[in-house]
């Protein structure tokens, strides 16, 4: 193949690859109500839908970065593509829900094989003056597909079927793997992999995320509960030391000596936590108490996405010339703004009057937000050390899901709980009865007597949610305004302290 074949087979290849990771992040949660009512399951089972597939991805990103250095990146790309095509027939064939949780966690794993060696793959195949636009255009590309993914479930799902959010990436995973076939063989480099780390960071955060969200079914004195948190806890203490010792760490400890990819990281995991609770629950309101069908659910996200789109690289541009301290400030307080308006949502939301306006102003404040936090991050560090900047931030974006997911969750269904047993103290059903009921958070069909209060419960849940979410996005704005250094990147062109 000619030069500019492959540069263009490499693009396209990343592109595709990485997004049916992205995509398969967000395109599920439309899908949850319908998931729920078609293999029987609960709020606890949606919500491992989503962490299972998080849990194994955050974990394992940066040890598929260091299968990729080691065994050829190409190879660990088309290993995991084969592997997430193969998850993803078994997701789409799940006959429960526990089948498709641990589908799920595979699909994870196979999506942590494949997504570092996406931008490995454009750094070694463009020369250093065209790695920028590539880069830029793998970033718009998969930005989009992470927020189009509510609306193709949407279709997906009102037209055929929630199986079918699974069974599509069959065709994007065949188009990839013929494309990396034609490439020049791997470059390999030598060096160790870190399984010790890559498995205490899978049982840490495993033991803290099934914690929280099994807490609303056992509560937080059970054994069943408090076992698996501080085991966690413990087993997360156990990687940053094993981090600090290990020859070759699976996340460089080092990295966070240096202020603005620390404050970033930590604007990360604060905004994209709000991120995460506001598109799963909100996908799971609109359509479980507010009536709406998954289409319809999909499509409220496309103006999110159209301002992503067309927004990103204008505020970019902004920030190199401003500096990125006011948009990574001001950014995520108007993203926590419009989610603060969500929670106006009564019974039946009216998209023009009350989901539209949140819609709009979350999706400004997202886009003012994430171009700046991503090359403030990439540039904090020397040029040679951005793939691990990358890999570090991405693992920061998915890990913030993860457990944002779990701990809202478990806020959400005790504030169902409680507003439901408070409505109901006074009426003729028995404890029994309520408690049942109350085990099912943001679930209005029941008898008919207790539609009302499962109604209430359901707005109090969700508005409180919201609230939280919000709070989450803002504080990252905080963090962004009292830590980024305004001067820009000084570590850009200079050294990192020792490991």
């Amino acid at each position: 193949m000619r030069d500019q074949d492959v540069k263009r087979a490499v693009l396209i290849a990343s592109i595709l690859g990485s997004g049916i990771v992205f995509l398969d992040q967000t395109i599920v949660n439309v899908a949850l109500p319908a998931i729920r009512s078609s293999l029987h399951g609960s709020l606890a089972d949606q919500q491992w839908v989503v962490e299972a597939y998080l849990l194994t991805l955050a974990a394992l990103l940066l040890l598929g970065g260091s299968l990729g250095d080691v065994l050829g990146r190409t190879r660990v790309f088309t290993a995991g593509l084969i592997g997430f095509g193969a998850c993803s027939l078994a997701c789409a064939l799940a006959p429960s829900p526990a089948f498709l949780i641990v589908a799920r966690a595979l699909q994870g794993v196979a999506g942590a094989l494949l997504v570092p060696s996406t931008l490995a793959l454009i750094v070694d195949h463009f020369e250093p003056d065209e790695r920028g636009a590539a880069i830029g255009t793998w970033t718009a590309w998969t930005g989009v597909a992470t927020v189009i993914g509510p609306v193709g479930g949407g279709v997906l799902v009102q037209a055929a079927s929630w199986r079918w959010i699974f069974l599509i990436n069959v065709l994007p995973v065949a188009v990839t793997v013929a494309l990396l076939r034609r490439l020049p063989p791997d470059h390999r480099q030598a060096g160790g992999i870190d399984w010790v780390g890559g498995l205490l960071c899978v049982l840490g955060l495993g033991g803290l995320v099934f914690g929280l969200i099994e807490q609303a079914r056992y509560g937080f004195g059970d054994l069943r509960v408090l076992v698996p948190l501080i085991g966690g806890l413990a087993l997360l203490g156990g990687f940053l030391a094993w981090e600090q010792r290990v020859p070759e760490p699976m996340m460089p400890l080092h990295l966070f000596a240096v202020r603005n990819f620390t404050v970033g990281n930590l604007t990360t995991l604060s905004v994209y936590g709000g991120l995460a609770v506001a598109t799963f629950f909100l996908v799971v309101f609109i359509q479980q108490v507010g009536g709406y069908t998954p289409l319809a659910a999909g499509l409220s996200f496309l103006p999110i996405t159209l301002m992503m789109f067309a927004l990103s690289r204008r505020f970019g541009a902004l920030a190199s010339r401003f500096g990125p301290r006011p948009f990574m400030s001001v950014g995520p307080v108007l993203a926590g703004a419009g989610l603060l308006l969500f929670a106006r949502a009564g019974a039946k939301p009216s998209y023009p009057g009350v989901i539209l306006p949140g819609v709009l102003v979350f999706g400004l404040g997202l886009a003012a937000t994430v171009a700046p936090l991503t090359a403030t991050v990439l540039g904090s560090v020397p040029a040679r050390h951005s793939g691990l900047a990358s890999g570090t931030n991405n693992a920061m974006a998915r890990i913030a899901g993860l457990l944002a997911i779990a701990a809202v969750g478990a806020a959400v269904s005790a504030g169902f709980a409680s507003r439901l047993q408070r409505d109901l103290a006074h009426t003729s059903f028995s404890h029994g009865v309520v408690h049942a009921a109350s085990r099912r958070p943001l679930v209005t069909n029941g008898p008919p007597a207790m539609h009302h209060a499962l109604l209430d419960a359901s707005i109090h849940a969700f508005r409180l949610g919201m609230v939280i979410a919000a709070a989450l996005a803002a504080l990252g704005g905080l963090i962004a305004a009292v830590g980024i250094e305004s001067t820009g990147n000084p570590r850009r062109r200079g050294s990192l302290p020792a490991p």
